[in-house]
Order: structure tokens, then C-alpha cells, then sequence
């Protein structure tokens, strides 16, 4: 009888928690039984591994009964990164790599019939988890996967790209050529560095292509300066969508913790590239996009929308349209900044600090206040499309601000408009002031915080009373409003709140028009 250990990590979410793999090999009937809370995909990888061993010209124990257990039993594991993991275990039991070699490594890949490795998700995951652990193992892994996972600091990680990559690297020997075995593509093993786009600056659009709109570029200064979230109101084609993917250009540039957090998301999600790293992502589903798409769910559960957006923005286009349920689940991780999804069987969390940016049209046809084309909708018509959009979810976005439609001359004759670069500039210098002064963002103020950090100078503290009144905000938007002169207050290098900082926040939370 013979029996070997092979580390690897399953996937709970955002955590990789370690699974080994034991194979056993005894007489008896031969037979090929995988236990350990496998789910499908799992118990698939019997026929892949048998496959790939037999056509990279290894041996097979098909007289053997073998029994491979992946512990802990109660730990759901899925997809194929086992395959590889399985396959040096059977190696390893039968004697033909040495069982010693591989202790101190992880492994983790899928096996096409010919032996290739494949690509798995979530190997930044694993990577953080031993990064997080303090633990010095090596990882194995397709060379595609293995590019992700050397962007963590101080992980050793080695990438191949064939079963017999691997094993020539623990004392296996190539097999003899044989009828059966299929032609082994040359050698690659290689320790991965991490990828030279790591140390490459992000690109973003830049909002000078943005004509006009100076109400609206003001809007997304100050929302990229505190983090405030934003909805645009506007008639078809007057720039709204221009804006919004414009606006990640304002953020300041990712953190590495913070990329590795949104980057190992993405790779969960089986969206991660190199290309994209440090880069801050737009988020924008179809607005067919159900709530499970939007923040997440399924068994095992997935990220959603917002939670791909960490660290970025989530642009939700025609936002009347989206499903109420959809809308509404995003009330409580626009407060919390995570998501978190209990099943019956198992419960997840993963991230969602994004800043959202929503865009709608005023009434049906789009045209309510335009000066271009006039508006033909009845007010129970455009009561009822602005209606969509439920208060607490209005209450909880700080900035609401009208596109309005450009004149043709305007549009054709207006000159470039200020640059991302420098908007970002003084967008930085206030985010730092916030952060130097409360160590987060004005927009994350909560309680207590805001009565010491938002301090109101007597007349604009009098003056917001008075909107606050008249306006019949609730307790939630006058805290938004609050936040809101905080930051302009900051652009604007002032310690102190004043009343024009305090009516400029005010006209930013102007509701929406209810008669055409």
C-alpha cells in the first residue's frame, strides 16, 4: 500500500483556505473513487487526470484500487484546479516522482486529455492567503495563472506549462516513447516574476473631449474628491455617459494593497489581465442586469458588479430601467462598502468600496426641459418613471445634477475643456487634506465624525437648517449635504464650512422635476 500528500487551497469566496490531497493506492479491484465534498468538476478531474498521464507517456496504476480524499471532508471545493494537484499525488504513490520534493509547495491547474496545463481562478487569492499567512511555500501553477500571482510582494511562484514540466522538476524522468503517448511539447518551467505591467502607469479617457458641461465637471471633481456617488439627469446624447467613463481618470492612483485586493476579485471572477493592473475599472451592466448580477450570488457564490467595481466606480446607464429588486440591493453596500451573501449551506463576503455613478433621462422620451425638442409625456408619466427610483436609494446618492443638452454652435465651437490631469491634481490635495485630517474619505464621516470634522460656520449652519426644512430632507440627506460642503470646503482650502460652501452642496441635491 502506498499513500502521498499534495497541498493546494480551495476557493470560499474571496479566501483560499488549504486543502491536501491524499491518494492511496491498495490492491483490490481497480477502481478510481475521489471523495472530500467534491463537486462535479471535481469528480471529473478522474477521466482528465487518467487521460493526461496516459498520453504524456506515464504510468497509470489501472490494477490498483485508488482513493483520493480532499481534506478537510466538510470544505466545498470546486472547478478544476485539482487536476494537477490529483495527478502528482498518483505519481507520487506509485513511485514514480519522489513524495519528498514536494513538501514545502502548493499546486493548483487544470489538465486538458493531453497532459497541457490550463489556467485556474482565483490564484491571486492563493497567493494573498500565503502572503497574509506568513507562510514561505511555493506555488506551482499554469504559467497564465502563475502571472497573477507573483504580483503579490514576496511570493515565490513557478509557472509551467505541461504535466511533464512538473514532473521533471520532482525527480520524475521522461518516459520512453510509446504508441500510446502523444507528442510532449518542449520543456518551460520557469520562476515568475512579476509582470513589467505592474510598474506601468494606469490610462483613463480624458475629460477635456468633454465639451461644456461646467456644472457637471464641477460635480465630478468634488465626488472624486470626497467619494461621493453621483446621478446625472440629462436628455439623450447630452454627455452623461462621456462623463462617466471619464470619471475613474479623477481618482487617485490605486495603492498596491488596494489593487491587489481589486485584482484578486477579478481573478475570482475569472476577469483578471495584467494589462489592467492598478488600473481603476468602470463597471457597466446592461441595465437587463438582475440583482444576483449586480452584487453577487450563486452556489458556489460569485462576485457581482459591485463588487468587480472595489475600488473603482459602478456606472449604471438608464437607471429607471434597472429592476427594482436590483436597485435596491445596492441600499446596503453603497453604506457598508462589502457585500455579503448567506446561502443556506455557506456565506460569503467580498468587497464592494465602489463609487457609483447612476444616469437617467427626466421623463420617458427623454426631452422634459430641453430647449432642442419638446416633451410629450403626461406628469403621471414622468411621476411615474422618476418613481423608479425609490427615496431611500436617492437618500443614499450625494450628488444629483442636470446635463442639459448642448446647443449645436455650442457643441462645434466650444474649445477643449480642463484636463484629467489637472482636475486630479486638486482632486488629490483635498482627498489628502481629508485623510491627513479624519484618516478617511468625507464621504465614509459617520456620527460623532461628522460633528467634529464638518463644523458649520453660524450663518451656514442657519441656512442649512432652513433647506433642510423647507426641503423636507431626511436625516440621512442632510448628513449627504453636510459631507458634500466638507468637500467643497476642502477644494476650496477653507478649515472652515462656510454658507457658499453650504448652498453650492445644497443646489447638488436639487430633486428631480415632477412636471413637464
Amino acid at each position: 500500500m502506498s499513500l502521498s500528500l499534495v497541498q493546494s487551497r480551495a476557493l470560499l469566496g474571496l479566501e483560499a483556505a488549504a486543502v491536501t490531497v491524499e491518494v492511496h493506492l491498495a490492491n483490490g479491484l481497480p477502481s478510481f473513487t475521489l471523495v472530500g465534498l467534491a463537486d462535479v468538476e471535481v469528480k471529473e478531474a478522474r477521466e482528465r487526470v487518467r487521460s493526461a498521464l496516459q498520453n504524456a507517456g506515464l504510468e497509470f496504476p489501472t490494477n490498483k484500487r485508488i482513493t483520493v480524499n480532499l481534506a478537510p471532508a466538510d470544505l466545498p471545493k470546486d472547478s478544476g484546479r485539482f487536476d494537477l494537484p490529483i495527478a502528482l499525488g498518483i505519481l507520487a504513490a506509485s513511485g514514480q516522482i519522489d513524495p519528498a520534493q514536494l513538501v514545502g509547495h502548493e499546486f493548483a491547474g487544470e489538465l486538458s486529455l493531453s497532459g497541457e496545463l490550463r489556467p485556474v481562478r482565483g490564484a491571486l487569492a492563493m497567493s494573498l492567503a500565503l502572503h497574509s499567512q506568513g507562510l514561505n511555500t511555493r506555488l506551482v501553477l499554469p504559467t497564465a495563472s502563475a502571472q497573477e500571482a507573483a504580483l503579490v510582494p514576496g511570493t515565490t511562484v513557478y509557472g509551467a506549462r505541461h504535466l511533464m514540466d512538473v514532473v521533471q522538476q520532482f525527480g520524475g524522468t521522461l518516459p520512453e516513447a510509446s504508441a500510446s503517448a502523444t507528442e510532449v511539447p518542449a520543456s518551460y518551467w520557469a520562476r515568475i516574476e512579476a509582470p513589467a505591467a505592474a510598474t506601468s502607469a494606469a490610462t483613463y479617457p480624458d475629460l477635456s473631449d468633454v465639451k461644456g458641461q461646467a456644472v457637471a465637471k464641477r460635480a465630478l471633481e468634488i465626488a472624486a474628491a470626497g467619494g461621493h456617488s453621483l446621478l446625472l439627469v440629462g436628455p439623450p446624447g447630452s454627455g452623461k455617459s462621456m462623463l462617466a467613463q471619464r470619471f475613474a481618470g479623477l481618482l487617485p492612483e490605486m495603492t498596491v494593497d488596494e489593487a491587489l485586493q481589486a485584482a484578486a476579485v477579478a481573478s475570482l471572477g475569472g476577469q483578471f489581465s495584467v494589462a489592467r493592473w492598478r488600473q481603476r475599472q468602470t463597471r457597466s451592466p446592461h441595465h437587463s442586469a438582475s440583482a444576483v448580477a449586480l452584487v453577487g450570488g450563486g452556489s458556489p457564490p460569485r462576485p457581482g458588479e459591485i463588487s468587480l467595481a472595489h475600488h473603482g466606480v459602478l456606472y449604471l446607464d438608464e437607471m429607471p430601467e434597472f429592476p427594482r429588486s436590483a436597485l435596491e440591493a445596492l441600499r446596503e453596500p453603497l453604506e457598508s462598502g462589502h457585500i455579503t451573501i448567506a446561502r443556506a449551506a455557506r456565506r460569503s463576503e467580498f468587497p464592494a468600496n465602489f463609487q457609483l455613478i447612476g444616469a437617467m433621462n427626466p421623463c420617458p422620451c427623454g426631452f422634459l426641459g430641453s430647449t432642442l425638442r419638446p416633451c410629450r409625456c403626461t406628469p403621471d408619466q414622468v411621476q411615474r418613471y422618476q418613481g423608479r427610483l425609490s427615496g431611500p436609494l436617492l437618500d443614499r446618492i450625494d450628488l444629483h445634477v442636470e446635463v442639459s443638452a448642448l446647443a449645436p454652435e455650442e457643441l462645434v465651437q466650444a474649445p477643449p475643456g480642463e484636463a484629467t490631469l489637472d482636475i486630479r491634481a486638486r482632486c488629490g490635495v483635498a482627498r489628502e487634506k481629508a485623510l491627513a485630517r479624519q484618516g478617511v474619505p468625507n464621504q465614509a464621516l459617520q456620527g460623532k465624525a461628522i460633528d467634529l470634522h464638518a463644523v458649520l460656520a453660524p450663518d451656514a449652519l442657519k441656512f442649512l437648517t432652513t433647506a433642510a426644512t423647507k426641503l423636507g430632507w431626511s436625516a440621512r440627506a442632510t448628513h449627504r449635504v453636510l459631507k458634500l460642503a466638507r468637500t467643497i470646503a476642502d477644494l476650496a482650502d477653507t478649515p472652515q464650512i462656510h454658507i457658499a460652501h453650504v448652498a453650492e452642496a445644497v443646489q447638488y441635491r436639487r430633486a428631480l422635476r415632477a412636471t413637464p
